[in-house]
């Protein structure tokens, strides 16, 4: 099991820019392929990007493409999230999640066996 703690959640006006960490511990980082998903209130959680295990490849979510950057540091144990032109429909709970096994899909949320507690990002209009 990986420990995972995000930062980076804040208040940010439409058009802003934030930076999410995803911390990992408590195993090797760069055994885990791992993947940012969200959830607004009344909401389903949704995909946002994913990243495999070495970071060569990543994947997003139609609705941030071309506004947020996945990547990883796996000698820092950390995954972040670049999000860029923010809208207020970015608002949500940003959560980092792990899962070991490198065969499946990086968007569905029940393939992650580990996961962080969340950090709220809240984009004004």
């Amino acid at each position: 099991q990986v420990q995972l703690v995000e930062t980076g959640g804040g208040l940010v006006q439409a058009g802003g820019s934030l930076r999410l960490s995803c911390a990992a511990s408590g195993r090797t980082f760069s055994n885990y392929a791992a993947a940012w998903f969200r959830q607004a209130p009344g909401q389903e959680r949704e995909y946002v990007a994913g990243i495999t295990r070495s970071g060569s490849l990543t994947y997003y979510a139609d609705s941030v493409k071309g506004r947020c950057t996945i990547s990883r540091d796996n000698a820092k144990n950390t995954m972040y999230l670049q999000m860029n032109s923010l809208k207020p429909e970015d608002t949500a709970v940003y959560s980092c999640a792990a899962k070991r096994d490198a065969i499946g899909t990086l968007y569905k949320a029940e393939e992650y066996d580990d996961w962080g507690q969340g950090t709220q990002v809240t984009v004004s209009s």
